[in-house]
């Protein structure tokens, strides 16, 4: 199993002055990439490839002007190159917009594979660096591990980061439990389950939303290039930090405890891209991050043995009543609890939805099942295109 270990660092004046170039030059070969492609295209109708790009790369170190990328380690270089290369792939297989060209206010990331750095009596040493990183070891990596890449990260506010990736064979499942649960995700409760449990949402942008806008505003009356200005966007960047860290950090609380306390996991799917096309509701789904309550969960129940199951996400999960099965026909959001016409259960609308999103999920996974009702359009829609009996 691969994990990544990620510590803060605090550079030396001459480590800080080299990562900084590299940041520098990782940002100038990916930009010059991202516009040499996008030329080629729009001039020739020509698509330009990795390869072509890293031949390009060679050429511009021969160049007098940009004779400084040979100061720096090429294997960032390189990697930055191939990221580029994947984001064109996601773009054309419509995962992702179009690239867009790195700024430096934004910080910056480079990557280093194994050919660039040294792992020697518990430290890093990377290319072109004498002493070893002073990284701030919160953790430590598990013995007879050797990390397989390191990626030095430079933050919008500052501060230095390093993530260290590495295989992992001390992962042990955790014991078997008999334990099933639905989760059900809501924006008033973060997590709804079956047993009838509910998450606060803790709402961390709200928290900082106040501090957040007075900085944003005195951001915006600063003179641009000014010392003032790069002052008050550090301060608007370390209340950003803080608001993904605080985020972060209770995702990763809660979904460890649903990973250890249950064996099997069965969740919505959501088109959360679809969903914050919203206005209304945008900033709040944003908030809560669904996907990135997905996505623990499912690389977590690999971890630790456990089974994560998704169901369709046109499963009535809310309409249909979790006691007889009936569906009704509207619920609107503001409807929050609701009466079955049929069994006269009462039922809460987000504990209903978990129950059902876990029965959908146990029969999908043993006696593979669809979890798509027969009322649903394409069942009547076949049924539409079949001749009547004679």
């Amino acid at each position: 199993m691969e994990k990544a270990y990620s510590y803060r660092f605090y550079p030396t004046l001459e480590q800080e002055s080299l990562l900084r170039r590299t940041l520098g030059c990782v940002r100038l070969v990916y930009n010059k990439a991202l516009h040499a492609r996008t030329q080629a295209w729009y001039d020739r109708l020509e698509r330009i490839g990795y390869t072509q790009t890293s031949s390009m790369l060679t050429s511009w170190k021969k160049l007098e002007e940009l004779d400084f990328l040979n100061e720096v380690s090429c294997v960032p270089l390189q990697q930055g190159l191939r990221h580029l290369q994947t984001a064109f792939t996601n773009f054309f297989a419509g995962r992702a917009k179009y690239p867009n060209f790195k700024k430096k206010h934004q910080g910056g990331s480079a990557e280093f594979t194994k050919s660039a750095f040294k792992f020697k009596n518990g430290q890093i040493y990377l290319a072109k660096c004498i002493d070893p990183l002073p990284i701030r070891w919160s953790r430590h990596i598990p013995a007879d591990c050797q990390p397989s890449t390191v990626t030095v990260r430079l933050h919008p506010d500052g501060r230095w980061q390093i993530s260290i990736r590495f295989d992992d064979p001390t992962i042990k499942p955790l014991p078997v439990t008999d334990k099933s649960i639905g989760i059900d995700l809501g924006i008033s409760s973060l997590v709804i389950t079956s047993d009838g449990d509910k998450v606060a949402n803790p709402q961390h942008f709200k928290k900082h939303y106040r501090r957040l806008r007075q900085a944003q505003k005195s951001l915006s009356r600063k003179q641009p290039k000014s010392k003032n200005r790069e002052k008050s966007r550090i301060k608007v960047a370390r209340i950003h930090r803080k608001i993904t860290d605080s985020r972060k950090d209770h995702l990763h609380k809660l979904t460890t405890q649903l990973v250890r306390e249950n064996q099997t996991i069965v969740v919505e799917d959501l088109a959360v891209k679809n969903l914050v096309k919203n206005p209304k509701l945008a900033p709040a789904i944003s908030d809560v991050s669904w996907g990135e309550i997905t996505r623990q969960l499912a690389y977590k129940c690999r971890w630790y043995g456990r089974t994560y199951i998704e169901i369709d996400r046109w499963f009535p999960s809310s309409k249909r009543c979790s006691n007889c099965g009936y569906i009704v026909e509207k619920l609107p959001l503001s409807v929050r609890e609701w009466c079955c016409p049929d069994c006269g259960e009462n039922h809460d609308r987000d504990i209903n939805a978990s129950k059902n999103i876990l029965a959908a999920g146990l029969a999908v996974s043993v006696c593979g099942a669809t979890v798509r009702p027969e009322q649903s359009k394409s069942v009547k829609a076949g049924a539409m295109k079949q001749k009547p009996k004679s």
